[in-house]
């Protein structure tokens, strides 16, 4: 039967389809019928099949909704986010594939279909776009979106990413956050976004930005590079310069770097120290309770004022 669906059917089982039009990739019912039953063709949502040769993916799983539902329904927050390129996704929901989040415009009821987080939202044609065939808030209002649902430094990283990604400047986003009166966690968005700032190069990078701004400590320039000879030789994550104090993020990353870039690393800090500067290290986990309160205040302390008007 395998070999039968790839005559009929060729390369259209790679895309999602209706299992209530298989003629459209060339299948009678019966060879969708068996298909399903010996792994051929699977299941992507009910009502959706593909190919059992696919990978199971964001991507398909949202071109499968589009399959099945309406104009009025959009795919919305964290899926929309991954489509326009930006991860917002829970480190397992790298290996186990979440529901897809869509809202219904306002007046419409919205979805309950297995395999979709459905909600409702007012959303305006502008809010709207397409991509690959399915209809997706616009990566401004998916940003302003996070800013609101997500936790806060999510939202923060959420709010930083689409920044960097898309160009999209604080008056862009405070001029679109005007139209979220009354709405849950606009406060929460209205006080990120004064800080965002598009250089923030990863999401923990804006953990440690936002932590700063928390402790209520001057906020660092993000991306400092360090000249040697007047040429730009070693960039630093945050660095306050005339301080001579950086503030530097090593997490998972740091652990699949070679020998030869912790080396640098190290020669790096090395001569930073050497050149008066005081280099703080930000770890995965180092975001709450005493981790955080550890390079917090190493921070406040590097930060002090030294000048004292005492006479002896």
């Amino acid at each position: 039967m395998t070999q039968t669906i790839s005559q009929s059917a060729g390369d259209t089982l790679a895309q999602p389809f209706r299992t209530c039009e298989p003629g459209s990739v060339g299948l009678t019912r019966h060879q969708l019928t068996a298909g399903l039953a010996e792994g051929s063709v699977r299941r992507v949502l009910p009502g959706v099949a593909v190919g059992g040769h696919v990978a199971d993916s964001i991507e398909l799983r949202a071109r499968a909704v589009a399959l099945v539902l309406n104009d009025d329904h959009i795919v919305c927050d964290r899926t929309a986010a991954w489509l326009h390129g930006i991860d917002v996704l829970l480190y397992q929901e790298h290996q186990i594939v979440p529901a897809v989040e869509v809202c219904a415009l306002r007046g419409h009821e919205p979805s309950d279909r297995s395999g979709v987080d459905g909600c409702t939202r007012d959303l305006a044609s502008t809010d709207i776009v397409v991509v690959d065939g399915v209809r997706l808030t616009t990566p401004l209002r998916t940003a302003l979106d996070l800013g609101c649902n997500l936790r806060r430094r999510e939202a923060f990283a959420a709010l930083v990413a689409f920044a960097r990604a898309y160009d999209l400047s604080v008056a862009d986003l405070a001029r679109e956050a005007t139209r979220f009166k009354r709405r849950r966690g606009v406060r929460q968005l209205r006080q990120l976004i004064p800080l965002v700032d598009a250089r923030i190069e990863s999401a923990r990078e804006s953990w440690t930005y936002l932590a700063i701004h928390e402790a209520g400590l001057p906020l660092p320039e993000p991306q400092v590079w360090i000249e040697i000879d007047g040429v730009p030789t070693y960039r630093l994550d945050f660095g306050y310069r005339r301080a001579k104090v950086c503030v530097e993020y090593d997490g998972f990353e740091a652990h699949e770097r070679t020998a030869e870039q912790r080396a640098y690393d190290e020669r790096r800090r090395a001569w930073l120290r050497d050149h008066g500067w005081t280099v703080i290290i930000v770890r995965n986990g180092d975001f709450t309770g005493e981790a955080l309160d550890r390079w917090i205040g190493e921070l406040r302390h590097a930060l002090r004022p030294t000048y004292s008007n005492r006479r002896f």
